[in-house]
């Protein structure tokens, strides 16, 4: 077991010869340095046990070809495993398809993420890593190769590569809103924008909401299904997306006015295509939002200012938590973070903190400390 010189005729390498359970290997470098490094890590791994020689590992595009097929046997949603499929194909394989996984390490995966980060959005290349990521733990699962040295690389998305949501540019301002509910008319859409107005449920979840989780009666509907963009009837985003959501009696008032006009249909959903089936979500917006948008006069250069649904989502957060000074109550972040369905308030937080009202935070401690201790300041 060692690094050793060997000549050729043609020149010369260095070659790492070492024996492990299985057997006798050998790994050819041309730098002894890089032999050297090489040897440190075998040695290191043969010791606790979770070294794979190279001749006897698959590729990386083998591996992401197992994982495919792993993640198609767990049944994940059609859109997620298309993602998956883009990942591998477009920036996973073209760049170390044909390297054995044995052979990866963990300076070499960082070089990898490094690469991602220069030739792709940092929100991207983080997603593709991660992909990456899963296909090593699927391969560590498989027995294919014994450990993940991938585990610890990440690509982190930094609060500054993130703009912050501005009202007027990436949010309605209430009077856009107010414009745009006095120009609503009768109609499938006006119930539908109206309810993604006052309630900011995703466009999936408009698209899958049903009847019968429609309480007209107590003013309230439930999150439990949502329609994905291929029209597949499933659950929601994640457990913190079902949810119970309040409704201000003008959208009640408009749903129990739909509910008669609208189209039925197997699913008994409340904002379906015109056969009572899943709405296709790009006819909504432009055939339902953006025409209404340009109608009220919230435009820019023409065209509708806001392009998606998402936007007013973003608009329910910020009324809900800026309601007292619409002369309503301000919810708090964990109340928002519950009607909104995020998965945790730091994701609120980050999102849409810097919409809640200022407050005189001086003013107040000093009037609690007061009401606290009985004194008054001394001017």
């Amino acid at each position: 077991m060692s690094v050793r010189k060997r000549k050729w005729k043609t020149g010369e390498a260095w070659v790492v010869d070492y024996a492990d359970a299985k057997g006798r290997h050998m790994e050819t470098f041309r730098l002894k340095k890089d032999a050297d490094v090489r040897w440190a890590q075998v040695k290191v791994n043969i010791r606790a046990g979770t070294h794979t020689a190279p001749n006897r590992s698959i590729t990386v595009k083998e591996a992401a070809d197992n994982w495919l097929k792993h993640s198609e046997s767990e049944k994940l949603e059609r859109a997620t495993l298309e993602g998956y499929q883009h990942h591998v194909s477009k920036h996973i394989v073209p760049r170390i398809g044909d390297v054995k996984i044995a052979s990866l390490t963990t300076p070499g995966i960082n070089t990898f993420a490094d690469d991602l980060k220069s030739t792709l959005t940092r929100a991207m290349a983080r997603k593709v890593l991660i992909s990456f990521k899963s296909i090593l733990k699927n391969a560590q699962r498989r027995g294919d190769v014994a450990q993940n040295v991938a585990a610890g690389v990440s690509i982190k998305i930094r609060k500054r590569d993130k703009p912050k949501l501005k009202v007027g540019v990436d949010i309605p301002a209430p009077d856009e809103i107010a414009a745009l509910i006095r120009h609503l008319q009768p109609g499938r859409w006006r119930p539908l924008i109206l309810t993604t107005i006052f309630t900011g449920l995703r466009a999936s979840e408009l698209r899958g909401l049903r009847w019968e989780d429609v309480h007209l009666e107590t003013a309230v509907l439930y999150v439990r299904q949502r329609a994905d963009r291929f029209r597949q009837i499933g659950r929601p985003k994640s457990d913190t997306s079902e949810r119970k959501m309040p409704l201000p009696s003008i959208v009640v008032n408009a749903l129990r006015e739909w509910s008669v006009a609208c189209p039925k249909g197997e699913l008994g959903l409340v904002f379906p295509n015109p056969q009572g089936e899943v709405e296709i979500h790009k006819n909504i917006v432009e055939q339902g939002l953006r025409p209404a948008l340009i109608a009220a006069g919230v435009v820019k250069d023409g065209k509708a200012k806001y392009r998606g649904l998402h936007a007013f989502r973003h608009f329910y957060a910020s009324w809900c938590l800026n309601a007292e000074s619409k002369g309503g109550r301000a919810l708090p972040l964990k109340e928002v973070q519950d009607l909104m369905g995020h998965a945790s308030i730091a994701m609120t937080a980050d999102t849409y903190g810097h919409l809640m009202p200022e407050r005189d935070d001086a003013a107040e401690l000093e009037g609690a400390a007061q009401a606290l201790t009985g004194l008054r300041r001394v001017s």
